[in-house]
Parts: structure tokens; C-alpha cells; sequence
């Protein structure tokens, strides 16, 4: 991995929502995302920011139960949204249909459940409880990550 950004902090769900934007407005064509953090730490409420800013419209639903979440993006690809939290192994993952061809945006949640079955990542989020708000850490992971979080302001 390479050198993470300095640690943030998000005051609240404004703070949440200007990151995702952020993301977004900086999304390489294809990325791989982990989101890692406690139950509660805010993996879903960042990863609905950021397809809200990706275009998505109507329901973002937490993959919970689901397991995966799939979204619709302008270039003509799709977004997908995993909570792995619930698989027994990472054999699971073959019987939810992924196509790593036709997704451009993976946004994973409990990632190390599907190790081994699941691409590599371009940029690992980290958050935790802080207080009232959340900290971030947005560490790259692949030379695309690392070009990513340079076009991403501040």
C-alpha cells in the first residue's frame, strides 16, 4: 500500500456528503473501494454520498441483506455496493453473479470476508466512531488510487 492521506474528520453528515461529492467528481473510470470500519462507523452512509454524486437517483439501500446493491452510472457501467458482513467464506461470492467487466465502481464493504474472490483494491477507506462525527483515512492501494486521491481537492 502506499501513504495515506492525514486522517480526517467528519463533523456530520454535510462532511460525509462533500466527500463523497469529492470522490466522485475525481472517480477514475474503473476503482475497486474497500470500506473498512466497526458496525456504525458510516461505510454505507459514505458509499450512498458518493453514488448520490455519481447520479444515482431513487433508493440507495444498504446491502445488507442483499448482500449487493447494483446502480446504474451515466458512462454506461454500473456501480455496486457489497456488504459482505454476512457470507461464511468468500466461495459465497460465486453464486451472487459479479462481473468485474461490466462494473466500474466496487464499493466493498467487509472486505476481508471475501478475500481471494474479490478484486484488488484501489483505495482502502477507513472510518471510525469520533466522538459526535467520524474519522477517515483514504489510503491508496494501487497506482489508480494514488491517482485518484491527487485529483481529489483539500
Amino acid at each position: 500500500m502506499h501513504e495515506p492521506v492525514p486522517e480526517r474528520h467528519l463533523a456530520d453528515a454535510d462532511a460525509t456528503e462533500a466527500l463523497g461529492a469529492a470522490l466522485a467528481r475525481a472517480r477514475p473510470p474503473r476503482a475497486v473501494v474497500y470500506l473498512r470500519g466497526d458496525l456504525g462507523a458510516g461505510k454505507s452512509t459514505l458509499a450512498r454520498a458518493l453514488l448520490r454524486a455519481l447520479g444515482v437517483t431513487g433508493t440507495i439501500r444498504s446491502p445488507t441483506y442483499t448482500l449487493v446493491e447494483r446502480y446504474p452510472l451515466d458512462d454506461g457501467g454500473e456501480a455496486w455496493h457489497l456488504d459482505l458482513y454476512r457470507i461464511a467464506d468468500a466461495g459465497e461470492l460465486e453464486f451472487l453473479g459479479l462481473d468485474a467487466d461490466e462494473t466500474r465502481l466496487w464499493l466493498v464493504e467487509w472486505a476481508e470476508r471475501g478475500a481471494g474472490a474479490l478484486p484488488a483494491a484501489d483505495l482502502v477507506i477507513e472510518l471510525a466512531v469520533a466522538g459526535d462525527g467520524r474519522s477517515v483515512r483514504l489510503v491508496p492501494a494501487s497506482a489508480r488510487g494514488v491517482a485518484w486521491l491527487d485529483a481529489v481537492p483539500g
